[in-house]
């Protein structure tokens, strides 16, 4: 429901279908908007510094190394999107790694591996880990000038000293990986409190990881990528039957590259970072959800009843379908050629929003051929100068392969997972590559002025959490409460969720989780209609992610107000700079 303000004294005209738990955050110069506290404050320090919001993104990214290292680190990869508030312009960062110039399908095959996948905890599914690159990119590339890496870092590194309080639902997921900490090298005590996950409320020091952190601050890329950092990640990959060599890590470069975008119903245009990454998961999403409007087959989604069966329905159908072409064809695209532009074409969209039946769903969808028609983290941050940077990171599963390289204090991430090992497969493994990657950081513009920057993390939740919570902004909800609202999620979300739920990641032809909030009776309609509909509740609303949003508004004088939230799935919130 949209607000009239002017009609404040009447109290229903303030009620949201979906009351938010939370208040809406408003600020006039920089805010923050992340999943944990303490990393908020640590973006919020650069602001006050004289640093941009890509400056204060990379503080809270290192800072949530130390306050979430269950879902990201330097030792994992990321990606961020850059509005320039003075040109206008969105600009795209991609921070993944690469595939080590030796492994092969064939090598994978030697070490045991059966499967379609490399496993999570095998280490050929380590890429270069590209965040330590990201950060150092980023504050040259789009940061203030006023600030160095250094000072950047410097709110991290004292939290990793000083040490932390572990938060509640943090916490949960550091007890959830204590067995894989434990074994997955030698060196688990680095991150374990006494040999054990520490638990909410105690205070975790994480000495190692703050001198990995001053090596960047001292030495740039050259300090994670060459020397003492590098060979002990080799070191440790090579004693598990990995391939990585010191020349993986030492060439390994950013990648600055044009943003892919789609304008929905013609108003709003949303930004997704390019492949190899699945931000195209959500703009053919929304694509094919303007074409099934168009082809008449359902009124306007807006005016449906929010979280109807029929909503619900329509929703999931056309993410299946955008995931169905997007985990086909996304990948390097130094390696395959990608047809985005096809993908994004308007009679493609139509074609795919023609396979949408209103009443029933399709019970098994594939990709289509537009060729010849041819864990982690995610946070939010703006300045008082307009700019915003949306920014994602991640170990991919949880710690990723919970090993940790000798004296570094991070664990190494297990993106490589994501490789295909069927031969042939635009995704399939090979040396020197990246994979399919599931983070995606994501704005939304009116215009050439920002409205949103904002993004949902949690494996192939992600393209879902975009669609779902932009539609409940354009139904006129705040961002607390767009965040707030119950979501759904297809098949199991999150790569460490598989091992809770029945469905595989990524699976377009499995269950559909349904969160509490959404009445009993909306999941049997679901059920009726062909969907394997099931209730997800308590802490496993984690596979529904964890999102961010920070909305620009404009009062009656013109001044521009900023408006965040931050999900209730998560520990952290938004804050305001004074």
């Amino acid at each position: 429901m949209k607000i009239d303000w002017n009609k404040i004294d009447q109290p229903d005209i303030v009620l949201q279908r979906f009351p938010s738990r939370r208040s809406v955050v408003y600020g006039t110069k920089g805010v923050v908007s992340s999943s944990q506290p303490l990393a908020t404050e640590a973006g919020l320090e650069i602001l006050r510094k004289g640093g941009n919001a890509a400056d204060a993104a990379v503080a809270t990214s290192a800072a949530l190394n130390v306050t979430e290292p269950s879902c990201c680190g330097i030792g994992g990869d990321a990606f961020c999107l850059f509005y320039d508030a003075k040109e206008k312009t969105v600009k795209a960062l991609n921070g993944s790694g690469h595939s080590p110039a030796k492994l092969s399908v064939d090598y994978a095959r030697s070490q045991g591996v059966t499967g379609n996948n490399i496993p999570l905890t095998n280490l050929n599914s380590v890429t270069v880990p590209g965040a330590a690159g990201a950060w150092v990119d980023t504050v040259e590339k789009f940061g203030s000038g006023n600030l160095t890496i250094a000072d950047v870092l410097a709110p991290a590194i004292r939290l990793a000293e000083e040490g932390v309080p572990v938060s509640e639902i943090h916490g949960f997921s550091w007890m959830r990986s204590e067995k894989l900490l434990q074994t997955a090298s030698p060196n688990g005590d680095e991150m374990l409190l006494n040999g054990k996950a520490p638990r909410p409320g105690q205070i975790i020091k994480l000495p190692n990881l703050a001198k990995t952190f001053r090596s960047v601050a001292e030495h740039g890329k050259d300090g994670f990528y060459k020397g003492r950092i590098a060979e002990a990640i080799v070191d440790l990959i090579q004693s598990k039957g990995g391939v990585m060599e010191l020349e993986d890590l030492a060439k390994h470069q950013t990648s600055f590259v044009e943003p892919i975008k789609y304008t929905f119903k013609g108003e709003v245009t949303v930004y997704e970072c390019p492949p190899n990454g699945q931000g195209i998961t959500a703009l053919l999403a929304l694509g094919i959800l303007d074409n099934i409007e168009e082809q008449g087959k359902v009124e306007s989604l807006l005016e449906l009843e929010h979280n109807s069966a029929l909503y619900l329905h329509t929703l999931i159908e056309a993410l299946r379908l955008a995931f169905a072409d997007s985990q086909y064809y996304v990948t390097d695209p130094d390696f395959s050629n990608i047809p985005v532009d096809k993908l994004l074409n308007k009679e493609y969209l139509a074609s795919r929003a023609a396979l949408f039946d209103p009443k029933k769903n399709n019970p098994s969808i594939v990709h289509g051929n537009p060729v010849n028609s041819s864990d982690t983290v995610y946070f939010s941050v703006v300045d008082q100068w307009g700019n915003a940077c949306s920014y994602i990171q991640s170990n991919y599963a949880g710690f990723g392969t919970g090993a940790i390289p000798k004296g570094c204090g991070f664990t190494l991430q297990n993106r490589g997972s994501n490789f295909n090992l069927t031969p042939g497969h635009p995704n399939a493994l090979q040396g020197g590559k990246r994979p399919y990657h599931t983070i995606i950081p994501a704005m939304a513009l009116k215009g050439d002025e920002l409205f949103l920057s904002y993004g949902v993390m949690g494996g192939f939740m992600q393209p879902q959490g975009h669609v779902q919570v932009l539609l409940n902004m354009l139904r006129g909800y705040t961002p607390q409460a767009a965040l707030d609202a119950p979501r759904f999620c297809i098949s199991a979300g999150s790569p460490e969720t598989q091992s809770q739920q029945s469905g595989d990641p990524g699976d377009i032809n499995s269950e559909v989780y349904i969160e509490e909030g959404i009445p009993d009776e909306v999941i049997e309609q679901l059920k009726a209609m062909g969907h394997d509909a099931r209730r997800v509740a308590g802490l496993s609303r984690s596979m529904l992610g964890r999102g961010q949003i920070i909305q620009k508004i404009v009062d009656g004088s013109g001044a521009t107000v900023w408006a965040a939230g931050s999900d209730p799935r998560a520990d952290g919130h938004a804050a305001a700079q004074i």
